[in-house]
């Protein structure tokens, strides 16, 4: 049995059976990941901010340093995708349908916790900030470091579109490179198939939560739950029969315009001068606060701050790190052609900004009904999270619309992030093959549903952050050894260009 076989053949097995004791027995699995979730926050949350902070950092210096002017490819090549059309892709791939879903609910769900020992002011601003630092260049950071080792080695140094690409390629003859290059394509298979399929298990919350507001309901029926989950398991399977190209960018920039659109429209019809000052104030705060924020460990704030720190930073943090292996390589595929500076700024700025602004408008009119308004929607978060986007939405014009278009949106990020997953997946399992057969991506689309309905079982959204949590633990130290051989990497080159 080759390495790839061997590979393909113990990552499904895993996988079925992390999915099938899911759905059989959704409350144990759940309670191991929360233990050891909380063991590893507690003895190592230091190190998970120490390492997306260091990410964060190489990524500026790589941006304006000499090894920002080489061409992920040869000097002569070009991208393939226009600059809009590829942020469109990447961030469709990288966020999605989490911005539809946590739009209100996290600004609230943040200002509800900081009311309690601040002034609702101040408050209210601090959720701002978190959020922000929650979504913002850190997340992208690791999405940008994975992506841009993936990216060098494969069409600069012609290693194989894998994770073990970089580290085998620096060290072809040593033993320990090999054992732990396939260790690191076995980890990055788990952390994006437990991670994709907690985002499967939001996006059908969320769309069943949408199409139940709409038939006039107060909580998605179980039934409704289901029926959306295999309509989207559907609708995700053809897609994986054919080439991933053209058809994935009009996906992702269709969900972008109805994304774009419902914030202009967010901004214009509901409190407008609230909101733009809400969107201008965030800036400012989370210009001034994200570098040393990354190193924030709420070391000495008690039990409750630490516990919203586990349960919220470190939490995101991991997350990023999970779905890190399969928008690095998905990135690093749209991304031939560009430089390291182009690449960089590209992927830090973009996205960065268009979240800043996104929970500057649906965040701002969450806390504008809480502050100024009857404060529904704060009780809403709390009581019904899935809904609160949809709450928000009832109190404009036009509620059906755009509850229509939010669901489409919500819909379409599912789609188009579960099919560039099993491409990923499929490349991994198949020895870094750029184009998997397409009975290879069908068996990980059948996979990540399965792991969905698990996630779908186990009931409630913590839960699914808990699950997507200890699918990414084992990758933090990956993340770190791609960093070392990508300026590893780079320094041979240009070491070699001036001799």
């Amino acid at each position: 049995m080759t390495r790839s076989q061997l590979t393909l053949a113990t990552s499904c097995t895993l996988i079925t059976a992390i999915g099938a004791w899911g759905v059989v027995d959704p409350d144990s699995l759940v309670r191991l990941a929360s233990t050891v979730v909380a063991k590893y926050f507690e003895s190592r949350g230091w190190f998970v901010m120490l390492s997306v902070s260091g990410m964060l950092l190489l990524c500026i210096w790589l941006a304006f340093s000499r090894f920002g002017d080489i061409r992920l490819g040869a000097d002569d090549d070009r991208p393939e995708f226009s600059t809009p059309s590829w942020i469109a892709m990447l961030f469709a791939a990288g966020m999605g349908v989490g911005l539809l879903f946590w739009a209100v609910a996290e600004p609230l769900t943040h200002f509800a916790f900081a009311q309690s020992f601040m002034e609702q002011p101040y408050a209210a601003q601090q959720a701002l900030l978190a959020t922000n630092f929650h979504w913002g260049i850190h997340a992208w950071a690791i999405y940008g470091t994975t992506a841009l080792t993936i990216a060098y080695f494969t069409f600069r140094k012609g290693a194989p579109m894998l994770v073990s690409g970089p580290i085998e390629t620096l060290f072809p003859n040593e033993t320990w490179a090999k054992l732990v290059g396939g260790l690191s394509d076995f980890m990055a298979i788990v952390a994006i198939a437990i991670g994709v399929g907690g985002s499967i298990a939001m996006g059908v919350f969320q769309v069943a939560d949408g199409i139940d507001v709409m038939m006039g309901g107060d909580k998605a029926a179980t039934w409704l739950v289901a029926a959306v989950f295999v309509v989207m398991v559907a609708a995700y399977l053809p897609p994986l029969l054919v080439d991933l190209g053209t058809g994935m960018a009009r996906l992702s920039n269709t969900a972008m315009i109805i994304a774009i659109a419902l914030v202009l429209y967010t901004v214009i019809l509901g409190p407008t001068e609230f909101l733009l000052n809400s969107i201008l104030n965030g800036f400012g705060e989370y210009i001034f606060a994200a570098i040393p924020r990354g190193f924030e460990t709420l070391t000495f704030f008690g039990d409750d701050l630490g516990t919203w720190f586990q349960d919220w930073t470190l939490t995101y943090m991991v997350w990023w790190i999970a779905w890190g292996p399969f928008v690095g390589v998905f990135i690093a595929r749209i991304s031939k052609g560009r430089t390291i500076r182009e690449f960089v700024l590209g992927v830090l700025i973009g996205p960065t900004v268009f979240s800043v602004i996104w929970f500057g408008a649906f965040g701002g009119i969450g806390l504008f009904d809480t502050l100024h308004g009857s404060g529904d929607l704060l009780l809403m978060a709390e009581t019904n999270v899935e809904r609160v986007t949809f709450g928000l939405l009832e109190r404009l014009p036009l509620p059906t619309l755009t509850t229509i278009a939010t669901i489409l949106a919500a819909f379409l990020f599912i789609v188009t992030s579960v099919v560039s997953a099993a491409f990923v997946l499929g490349t991994f399992s198949t020895g870094g093959d750029p184009d998997p057969s397409p009975k290879v991506r069908l068996v990980w689309g059948v996979l990540l549903g399965l792991l969905g309905a698990a996630m779908i079982l186990s009931g409630s959204v913590d839960a699914i952050k808990k699950l997507i949590a200890i699918g990414a633990l084992p990758f933090v130290f990956v993340c770190v050894l791609l960093c070392v051989c990508l300026i590893r990497g780079l320094r041979q080159e240009v070491h070699h260009a001036d001799r």
